[in-house]
């Protein structure tokens, strides 16, 4: 992946705000994200789908729901870039974590569509 494309990817808010919560969480399904982020499900949706397609991100099926997580392929030199990033997210982070946590213990149980 070329550093243009990284940047354009994670140019969008939502984008970047995707990428630093699987950074610390590891793997969130689209449910959660959408908790977390406090944005609609196809918002979230369409988002995911351009990470994805730009090799940031890989997914995985259980049942019915799609949990998503940085693409293990992802080179060194990204992964510490985006670790840097996130030192300047911390607050938007915190607001997005403390959303997820209200979910409660049996986040993916929580998932209906």
């Amino acid at each position: 992946m070329s550093p243009t494309i990284l940047l354009k990817a994670l140019a969008d808010d939502t984008r970047l705000r995707i990428v630093m919560l699987l950074l610390q969480e590891e793997e969130l399904c689209v449910c959660e994200l959408t908790q977390a982020l406090d944005e609609i499900q196809p918002k979230i949706s369409r988002h995911l789908a351009l990470l994805r397609g730009n090799g940031l991100l890989v997914d995985r099926r259980q049942g019915q729901w799609v949990f998503y997580s940085l693409s293990p392929k992802l080179p060194q030199w990204i992964r510490q870039m985006l670790r840097e990033l996130s030192a300047g997210t911390q607050d938007t982070l915190q607001e997005c974590s403390a959303r997820l946590q209200a979910m409660g213990t049996t986040r993916p149980t929580r998932c209906t569509s």
